[in-house]
């Protein structure tokens, strides 16, 4: 991702959005399909019971964003880590409804929107810090994705980002944002 100087909020909240999205659609495509449905252990999520839980609470939080409580009563939390999908194609399609649900509100709205009032478990939220409620759990459930992906994906890993022990090899124009290789 390129990374694009804003003084929009909501457009810099979008970008990112997009990245971690794409970090972890990066992660998973290495992944064997075993690993997207295997824990570590007994106390552990597998990448398709995150990926349900994700999707859960992205429809939750962003169905119907400014007028209703985040929390919408019909979600069964609990049950997003159970039954998870049974194939890639299922996981797939599980995030990306859940993203779809993410993007159609955030485009919805405008950077006058920032200082509005939305609830999430009741609790009363700028528009801003719903967002950067959302980001921070989308991307602590991303990182998990990453880290199984990799251990998964073992020997056959490439690195999502710099790889390890050549971040030497790469520089950014301070003036065009521009990564490229020295």
């Amino acid at each position: 991702m390129a990374h694009q100087r804003t003084d929009s909020y909501l457009d810099d909240s979008i970008t990112l959005f997009r990245y971690y999205k794409q970090l972890a659609e990066r992660a998973m495509t290495q992944c064997p399909d075993a690993g997207l449905f295997a824990p570590l252990d007994g106390e552990s999520n597998s990448i398709a019971l995150i990926v349900k839980h994700l999707a859960g609470n992205m429809r939750s939080r962003w169905t119907a964003f400014l007028t209703s409580d985040g929390e919408k009563p019909d979600r069964d939390r609990d049950a997003e880590f159970d039954d998870p999908p049974r194939s890639r194609a299922e996981l797939i399609a599980v995030w990306e409804e859940g993203w779809r649900g993410v993007f159609e509100a955030l485009d919805g709205l405008s950077d006058a929107d920032m200082t509005k009032t939305v609830a999430i478990r009741g609790e009363p939220h700028s528009v801003m810090q719903a967002i950067n409620r959302q980001m921070a759990h989308y991307a602590y459930h991303i990182g998990q994705i990453v880290c199984l992906s990799k251990h998964f994906g073992a020997d056959a890993w490439t690195a999502l980002t710099i790889p390890r022990g050549r971040s030497r090899e790469f520089t950014t124009d301070v003036q065009t944002g521009t990564k490229s290789q020295r």
